[in-house]
C-alpha cells in the first residue's frame, strides 16, 4: 500500500485527489495538509466527505512528512516547493508537483513569466515533465515529478501529432482556449464572483498568461525546433472543463504517392491514430465530430480532432479535458502510478459524468 501525503488538499486540485485516492486500491492517505484549516477536520471543509474522512488537517511541513509518507503531492502556489525542497526530502520520498515549480527547464524563463526567483533550480535537470503520454519511461524512474498545467495538457495532447510530424507551420500556431472557474483556484478573488463570472466570457492574461512559455517550450521538443505562439485563455461560466481550438498553417510535404504537396484530412488523421491509438485517456474523437466539455466532465479523458480547411489552408487541432482531473489531479495519480509500477488507469477508470 503506497502512503500518501497531500500539501495544499483543501484547495480544488487537492480536494480532486483526495477524492480520487480515496478510491485507489493501492493508495492510502496520511496527511491532509492545508496551512489554512491546521487541526481542522477535513470534512468540514469539504462537506462530501463527511462520514467519509474521518481525519483532521496538518500543516505543511515538508520535512517531516517525508519521513512518513512514500509520495508527496503538492498543490500548492507557485515558489512553494521550489522554496523547501531538498536533497533530504527528495532522499526519503518521491515527489509530485502541481505547481509550475519545475515544469521549465530554463530558470530565466520561469523567473521572467512567474515573478519569483527559483529557490532550488538545482533540481529543475531530473524534474520529469510529467505529460504521461509522452514521457512515460522517465516517470517511471523519476523522483521528482513536474505535473503540467491544465492548459498545456489540453493543448500540447491536442497539436502534438502535427507537431511531431512536421505537418504544420509552428510559426503560424495560435491557440485559443476556455477554462471554467475552478481552474483559478479556490481563494476569493473579486473576479471570480458569481455576480462576475455568471452570463460572461472574457479573455485574459492575453499575450501574458503564465502558461506560455510551457506550452512553447513541450511544443519545441516536438516540432525539434524553437516556438513561438499566441496563447489566448477565456473565463467561461462553467465549474470546470477546458476547451482548446488551435490553429495553423499547412506545411507542404512528401505525400505517400511520392508527390510534394499539403497533407491532407487522411495523413493528419494518421498522425492521431499513430500517437494515440494505443492510449487509454487519449480519445480521438470520429471524423466531423467536434470535443465536447460536457463529455470528459469528471474523467481523465482528453477528447481530441482535427479539421482541415483547404480553403484557408489551414487545420484546426481541437481538444476538451476536465481542468481538474486529466489537467490537475487525475494526471498527478497516473504518474503516480508510472511511478510505483502500477497499471497506469489504477483509480482512474472514471465514466464521465454527463449528462
Amino acid at each position: 500500500m503506497i502512503q500518501v501525503g497531500i500539501i495544499g488538499a483543501t484547495g480544488y486540485a487537492g480536494g480532486e485527489l483526495v477524492r480520487l485516492l480515496y478510491g485507489h486500491k493501492e493508495a492510502e492517505i496520511k496527511w491532509y495538509g492545508s496551512r489554512s484549516y491546521v487541526d481542522q477536520k477535513y470534512a468540514s471543509v469539504y462537506q462530501n466527505m463527511f462520514q467519509i474522512v474521518e481525519d483532521v488537517c496538518k500543516d505543511d511541513n515538508l520535512k517531516q512528512l517525508a519521513k512518513e509518507v512514500d509520495v508527496i503531492f503538492t498543490a500548492t502556489p507557485q515558489g512553494f516547493l521550489a522554496g523547501v525542497l531538498d536533497e533530504e526530502i527528495l532522499s526519503n520520498t518521491k515527489v509530485i508537483d502541481l505547481s509550475a515549480d519545475f515544469r521549465i527547464k530554463d530558470v530565466a524563463t520561469y523567473e521572467k513569466w512567474y515573478g519569483i526567483e527559483h529557490k532550488s533550480p538545482q533540481f529543475i535537470p531530473e524534474a520529469v515533465y510529467g505529460l504521461c503520454e509522452r514521457n512515460r519511461e522517465a516517470i517511471k524512474q523519476a523522483r521528482l515529478v513536474a505535473n503540467p498545467g491544465c492548459y498545456p495538457t489540453c493543448s500540447i495532447t491536442s497539436i502534438f501529432p502535427l507537431a511531431a510530424e512536421g505537418l504544420i507551420d509552428m510559426d503560424t500556431l495560435i491557440i485559443d482556449a476556455k477554462s471554467g472557474t475552478s481552474g483559478a483556484g479556490r481563494s476569493a478573488k473579486v473576479a471570480n464572483l458569481y455576480c462576475e463570472v455568471n452570463e460572461n466570457i472574457k479573455a485574459y492574461g492575453v499575450a501574458s498568461h503564465r502558461h506560455t512559455p510551457e506550452i512553447e517550450e513541450q511544443l519545441s521538443y516536438a516540432a525539434g525546433c524553437s516556438v513561438v505562439l499566441n496563447f489566448t485563455p477565456h473565463l467561461v461560466p462553467m465549474n470546470r472543463g477546458i476547451l482548446v481550438t488551435a490553429y495553423a498553417s499547412l506545411k507542404e510535404v512528401k505525400k505517400p504517392d511520392g508527390s510534394l504537396g499539403l497533407p491532407d484530412t487522411a495523413m493528419i488523421r494518421a498522425a492521431y491514430d499513430k500517437y494515440y491509438q494505443d492510449e487509454k485517456f487519449v480519445r480521438v474523437l470520429p471524423e466531423g465530430v467536434c470535443p465536447e466539455t460536457k463529455w470528459v466532465e469528471g474523467s481523465n479523458f482528453v477528447d481530441v480532432n482535427v479539421k482541415v480547411d483547404p480553403r484557408t489552408k489551414r487545420v484546426i487541432m481541437m481538444g476538451a479535458m476536465d481542468n481538474l482531473v486529466k489537467g490537475a489531479a487525475g494526471q498527478a495519480v497516473q504518474n503516480m502510478n508510472l511511478m510505483f509500477g502500477l497499471e497506469e488507469s489504477e483509480g482512474l477508470d472514471l465514466v464521465p459524468m454527463f449528462p
